[in-house]
């Protein structure tokens, strides 16, 4: 594998004082075949890209780089992971979370898996036509109860480690409508919005789960310790061979 670390985009997105943020992670860039991977900090000195430490930058490099999709480390974190999901979100690029080949936590599996897309589509788009009545009505709700805010967008990993927004309503807060938002939440009607998700092929109804960030970080770190220590494992038990 040919790995470059990606040069600093300064000289054509001037960055003054004011604009650097500094974040307390720190991660590296790597460019291969057309993907961008955002990874942890390796044990080498890497150097200093301040235009990484301001989204509006950061979103301007994506935009004008060919890049295809990023590939981010989980060990960098959630807060990390969400900055360069709204980057990647805003500059039209794809973001992906970086799983090991053999992993099977984010796969459908490849049997019949365009039938199960294609049939929790045909389903989403067939109970989106006979409740939406029912949702016209718990918006006409919301606009009383929770005028801001209709719908809530959280991150979420999908399939092959995609990371997307998934749509619900928001739960009222205010202290009139409390009752309104416990019923909503209780009865499970916060998440018909995430019938969307389903007909564009984000989520499934049939097949593997999506993940909350928090979920998908520990699954991915656990998953990559286990795969490291039955790897040495089986080096050592070699090597005595050997």
């Amino acid at each position: 594998m040919t790995s470059t670390i990606v040069p600093t985009f300064d000289h054509y997105y001037p960055v003054n004082p004011q604009q650097q943020e500094p974040r307390s992670s720190q991660y590296t860039l790597q460019w291969r075949r057309g993907q961008l991977l955002v990874k942890s900090l390796s044990k080498l000195p890497q150097p200093y890209f301040p235009s990484l430490n301001n989204q509006q930058l950061l979103i301007e490099c994506l935009k004008h780089s060919p890049v295809d999709l990023v590939s981010i480390d989980a060990k960098l974190g959630k807060t990390v992971l969400i900055f360069w999901a709204e980057s990647c979100e805003q500059a039209h690029k794809p973001i992906f979370l970086r799983i090991s080949s053999g992993s099977k936590l984010f796969k459908r599996g490849s049997q019949g898996a365009m039938w199960l897309q294609l049939i929790d589509r045909v389903i989403a788009g067939v109970l989106l036509l006979l409740l939406s009545p029912i949702m016209a009505i718990l918006m006409m709700l919301m606009q009383v109860y929770s005028p801001k805010s209709l719908f809530t967008r959280e991150w979420r990993v999908g399939e092959k480690g995609k990371l997307f927004r998934a749509i619900k309503f928001s739960i009222p807060t205010q202290e009139n409508s409390k009752a309104f938002g416990l019923w909503l939440r209780k009865s499970g009607l916060e998440h018909l919005p995430k019938l969307w998700n389903v007909l564009r092929g984000e989520m499934s109804l049939i097949g593997t789960r999506c993940w909350t960030l928090e979920e998908a970080i520990t699954l991915t770190v656990i998953t990559k310790s286990w795969e490291m220590e039955t790897e040495s494992q089986i080096l050592q038990l070699d090597s005595q061979t050997l």
